[in-house]
């Protein structure tokens, strides 16, 4: 059965939430003066998004569009597909009309912003703090996401919809609008904790303010050439773990956190999991390091502690360069990017409960075969909402997209070895990165990648960021409603015709 859905009044509430998003990197201006030269840069793009958006939502018409859609998701993921676009067209703005990036070097990290990513073609050496400042807001929005935004401030009857097809699975409170509110409510709250935490252990207040929130959103943006280990502070990197965990989990179980409901917490199988992979991953990356590199116990464990967290949670945020990492290390750190953080956080790559659950579901398989058939056994596991049933439903969505991630993971990663001409690792771990939306590079993200190389990872980060099915159902959709467009102007003209005739 088809439907139908006019969905204007939403793209203009979207276009006039980016143009606004967009104009925010102003306010630092009167504490940096000398880039005044640059509000115009951001005030053109801004106001552009924000004109044509209020002109779509007073053209808005009452009756229906005459398209016709077979499901909501397929309207509602063209009109997130549209969202992200948009977002990513007016957040590259900036930095072409100021003569910062090329254009394909502006899209790529408006991608990498708004993706949560993390990779950056700038040298942030002699990058204006307005600039900075721009790549660090556009990740600390992107991780909660722009239908997430919109919906704090208005709510419709497709919002719903929408907020599942940006990748948000739960509804933590009854009311939709409440549940965004929450949500914004504890990610402001721990991004004045984070900033007043690093500001105490001795870092600066502008460069405080930019790493809580490209932590907390799991983006991995930073200030600094050396990222976080350019500090060299154990303090520092302590703060920085605790605000990539905060970050990696799932909105539903901070608001358990919150709410100081320990037991439900602990019981929470992909909080389990986490740690689980945390005591395996950071004594072996330790061990390698320690004998690869002639570290000391300590530095070798404090080093392994932190870029696991960072590669796990998909945040980006490196104590060193891995060009020099031993081989072992280098692979641990591909298959915790691959694992990725905690599904509905603002972290990418397969997610921690689709890890868990493909695990589970293949034990229980082996398992099945080696019992007798009178057995029957039902699965569950705990979400932050409860004890919940493992279906074949849920096993079969799993697979399939677990499946259709590596199918992309080796598709990107042989891609990156012809257009970048490296190493097949090499090419490996960064994809890794570009479709986890993590951000770490071994090297070949740089001011000076060729555009090949950054068009294949802004596919990735896209497709990591918007969790790949929404992708797909997008341009299919697209594609429909242009096939649409044509038919009904060829009708149109067959009338016209007839008519004539």
């Amino acid at each position: 059965m088809t439907r139908k859905f006019y969905n204007r009044s939403n793209i203009g509430k979207l276009m006039l939430l980016i143009g606004m998003l967009v104009a925010v990197p102003l306010v630092i201006v009167p504490f940096y003066p000398q880039d005044a030269i640059y509000m115009v840069p951001f005030m053109l793009p801004s106001l552009g998004s924000i004109i044509l958006g209020s002109i779509i939502c007073l053209m808005r018409k009452k009756e229906e569009s005459t398209f016709e859609w077979r499901t909501s998701m397929q309207r509602s993921s063209l009109t997130v597909m549209f969202a992200w676009g948009w977002g990513v067209f007016i957040g590259a703005g900036p930095f072409v009309l100021g003569g910062q990036l090329t254009f394909i070097q502006a899209l790529f990290e408006a991608v990498s912003g708004w993706t949560t990513t993390g990779l950056s073609a700038m040298d942030v050496t002699i990058t204006p703090h307005i600039y900075l400042f721009h790549r660090s807001f556009m990740q600390f929005c992107g991780g909660l996401g722009f239908v997430m935004m919109m919906v704090m401030l208005v709510q419709d009857k497709q919002s719903m919809n929408l907020y599942n097809a940006e990748g948000h699975p739960d509804k933590l409170l009854p009311n939709l609008k409440k549940t965004a509110q929450t949500i914004c409510l504890m990610y402001n709250g721990f991004l004045i904790f984070g900033t007043a935490a690093y500001v105490i252990v001795g870092m600066n207040l502008f460069d405080a303010v930019n790493h809580t929130m490209c932590a907390l959103s799991t983006g991995g943006f930073s200030t600094r050439l050396n990222s976080i280990g350019e500090y060299n502070s154990i303090f520092i990197d302590i703060i920085t773990i605790v605000l990539m965990l905060i970050g990696t989990t799932n909105f539903a179980v901070l608001l358990l956190i919150t709410k100081r409901k320990w037991r439900q917490v602990i019981k929470v199988s992909e909080i389990r999991f986490m740690f689980l992979l945390l005591l395996v991953f950071v004594p072996i990356i330790a061990y390698s390091l320690i004998n690869g590199m002639n570290m000391s116990i300590g530095e070798g464990i404090r080093r392994a502690l932190f870029d696991v967290t960072s590669a796990l949670s998909t945040t980006g945020y490196s104590s060193m360069s891995y060009t020099s990492w031993p081989p072992l290390a280098v692979a641990m750190l591909i298959l915790t990017m691959l694992i990725g953080g905690g599904i509905g956080s603002t972290a990418g790559g397969l997610k921690l409960t689709r890890v868990y659950l493909m695990i589970r579901s293949t034990l229980h398989n082996i398992r099945k075969r080696l019992s007798s058939p009178r057995n029957v056994e039902t699965l569950y596991y705990f979400r932050a909402q409860g004890k919940t049933v493992i279906d074949s439903t849920l096993t079969m969505d799993t697979s399939g997209f677990v499946t259709t991630y590596l199918v992309l993971y080796i598709t990107g990663t042989l891609l990156l070895t012809q257009t970048a001409d490296c190493s097949l690792t090499e090419a490996m771990f960064e994809f890794a990165s570009a479709l986890g939306t993590v951000g770490l590079s071994i090297g070949i993200t740089s001011p000076d990648t060729n555009t090949a190389t950054l068009v294949v990872e802004m596919f990735g980060m896209i497709l990591g960021r918007l969790e790949i099915f929404i992708v797909f159902i997008g341009f299919y959709s697209a594609g429909s409603l242009i096939k649409q467009s044509f038919e009904k102007i060829r009708m149109h003209i067959f009338s016209i015709t007839s008519n004539n005739s």
